[in-house]
């Protein structure tokens, strides 16, 4: 089963528990080799290229899932809304839409480069407090989604989340991997920690209620 990866910081603890769940070199090689930027992984996904990945929430909708996402409740640090006009992030059309959602203007920028600018101290808006604002919900940005084999990724989300209870979420992340990782996108290894203290990747009756009332609005407003 190829797993397609997003490479950005807010996986690392997905990532680093698929290095001891998957045993065959060779799938975590293609694992890697697969990486990318949110809406690359989609089109693969949905061309059939990987068989299970963390996809855009605003393309989960007639996915198959299980109940694993990419969740901020309040701030994330990584989906913000910079001064100037408006302007998308083409890696993430969820999070343009929810700026179209919230009406918020400025340049939308995603992912580690957002963090990077939001930790030099640039005037933003962070899109996923805003909704937690309007609504008092957290804000699903992904959802682990799969085309084929229900049993194998059930399992793997089964183990997942048994992963997260035993390690408190991200304890245990290795200080080499943290080295490469800062040395990789120039944040400071105690800032991608404090960075992953804003994420949480288990779907619960709230966070599926709001993927729910954020899938309803695209539609509607045909985003």
């Amino acid at each position: 089963m190829l797993i397609g990866k997003i490479d950005y910081i807010n996986l690392l603890p997905f990532h680093l528990f698929l290095k001891r769940y998957i045993k065959s070199s060779a799938l975590k090689q293609a694992i890697e080799s697969s990486k990318s930027y949110p809406s690359k992984i989609n089109r693969d996904f949905k061309r059939g290229r990987i068989n299970g990945a963390f996809i855009s929430s605003i393309e989960s909708k007639k996915a198959k899932s299980i109940d694993l996402g990419i969740v901020a409740d309040g701030k994330v640090l990584s989906v913000l809304a910079f001064e100037g006009e408006f302007k998308e992030d083409f890696h993430s059309k969820t999070s343009n839409a929810l700026a179209k959602i919230l009406e918020i203007n400025g340049e939308i920028v995603i992912g580690d480069k957002a963090l990077k600018r939001y930790l030099a101290k640039e005037s933003c808006i962070d899109l996923s407090l805003e909704w937690k604002k309007r609504y008092n919900l957290p804000f699903v940005f992904g959802l682990f989604c799969y085309n084929k084999n229900p049993k194998y990724f059930k399992k793997l989300a089964k183990a997942f989340r048994k992963y997260l209870k035993k390690s408190k979420n991200r304890a245990f992340i290795p200080t080499y991997i943290l080295n490469d990782y800062s040395k990789k996108t120039g944040i400071a290894k105690k800032d991608i920690l404090f960075y992953l203290e804003h994420i949480y990747y288990v779907l619960e009756y709230k966070e599926r209620l709001s993927l729910k009332k954020f899938l309803n609005y695209c539609h509607r407003n045909r985003l």
